[in-house]
């Protein structure tokens, strides 16, 4: 298979977008039907996580910018309305949880406002009305709310109304919000979008990572020391799992690569490929393929689990690696890691990917995607794959 072929890359992003089209469309209370099992079954209509509204908007709107389809745009359409309708609150922020149309958790999240950004960004790429109106709104939203000037970061969540701001700082809330700065930045133009993500990463890359041994650490206590004691009891946490998460070095040095196009210093580049490099020795396994999960901070293994999105974070920048360095052996990785996917990942029979399997490259069930997978990453990994190599042809 030649998984460097435009046309293969293409047809991916074809092959997930037809496993949950037009199915995961709900006509009855609006957005998205987020929950399917392998077979394309639905398990529950009910359930709206802001996550999975934002991810389908964004999958849409590749979906249709790729492959030139005016019914994927529509779709992404029906779901922007229902985020800026439903998921919007009289606060002015986005609930995390609905029940059909009912919230369910009204919590703030950091994580989840980014998604709502790079939704707004992605949708105005795609060419849909009122999306700059709306990511202007949301970036004042973002940094009234959320945004703290002597940190020069983001906190991570608080209370309806905007009330009790957790202690907790966390730095992948941050990395989401510089890769929408990012993708804001590019449907827009607008600098002050590209001034953020630079922000951003230059102060979880460069300034925090001196205090981490060299890799992205995850959790922070309120002043921005690492708190090596969160969620330790906790391992295998959805969004905070502890330990190093080797998938977040991974997409931390796409996004240090994509920044460089726009504002190029000589740290990012260098810093690209620290984390990725180290990142895919630690967390490849050599004997059954694949990649671990999480270290502990004495960067031994800890979770030994592999994920969808480590897998299509890290063929995405290989590719990327590859492509600015000229050096082969990104490539190898990249079909390495392509290959593994297809093998152990893409479901051939019904389409989209598997999100999680054992240390024994076996599944745990049969839920293809839970509230807020969506197959976002495979899909981002492919886009930004064929991006890179446009701008290399150019």
């Amino acid at each position: 298979m030649n998984y460097k072929n435009p046309k293969f890359l293409k047809n991916h992003i074809k092959s997930i977008i037809s496993f949950y089209h037009p199915s995961c469309i709900d006509h009855k209370f609006g957005g998205y039907i987020n929950q399917f099992r392998d077979d394309g079954t639905i398990y529950d209509r009910m359930t709206k996580h802001l996550v999975g509204t934002c991810r389908f908007i964004y999958i849409y709107s590749v979906s249709s910018l790729i492959l030139d389809n005016t019914e994927y745009k529509e779709c992404a359409e029906h779901g922007f309305k229902f985020l800026k309708e439903i998921h919007k609150q009289s606060d002015g922020g986005f609930a995390w949880l609905l029940q059909g149309k009912k919230v369910e958790d009204d919590t703030r999240f950091c994580y989840g406002h980014a998604f709502v950004l790079l939704a707004g960004a992605v949708a105005a790429k795609a060419g849909i009305n009122g999306t700059k109106e709306f990511l202007e709104e949301t970036y004042d939203l973002l940094e009234k709310r959320f945004w703290i000037p002597s940190d020069q970061l983001y906190v991570d969540e608080m209370k309806k109304n905007w009330k009790d701001i957790d202690p907790y700082r966390g730095q992948n809330a941050n990395m989401h919000m510089c890769e929408a700065m990012i993708s804001a930045f590019e449907a827009t133009g607008d600098q002050k979008y590209l001034d953020r993500a630079y922000i951003l990463a230059k102060r979880i890359c460069i300034d925090l990572t001196k205090h981490t041994r060299g890799l992205i650490w995850e959790h922070f206590k309120t002043d921005w020391t690492p708190d090596w004691e969160y969620n330790k009891g906790d391992p295998y946490h959805m969004f905070k799992p502890y330990g190093y998460n080797l998938g977040h070095s991974i997409e931390w040095a796409k996004l240090l690569l994509i920044l460089e196009r726009y504002r190029s210093e000589e740290w990012m580049l260098k810093t690209a490929k620290h984390l990725f490099d180290e990142a895919i020795e630690k967390s490849w396994d050599n004997e059954k393929g694949g990649m671990h999960y999480t270290l502990s901070p004495n960067k031994s293994l800890l979770d030994k689990d592999r994920y969808y999105w480590v897998i299509a974070e890290t063929f995405a920048t290989a590719a990327l690696m590859a492509l600015r360095t000229g050096e082969s052996h990104y490539w190898n990785w990249y079909n390495k890691v392509w290959e593994f996917a297809d093998k152990n990942f893409v479901d051939h029979q019904y389409g989209a990917w598997y999100r999680i399997l054992n240390a024994e490259n076996q599944k745990y069930d049969d839920i293809k995607s839970p509230p807020s997978k969506a197959d976002y990453h495979p899909v981002g990994a492919c886009y930004e794959t064929l991006q890179a190599m446009n701008l290399k042809s150019d």
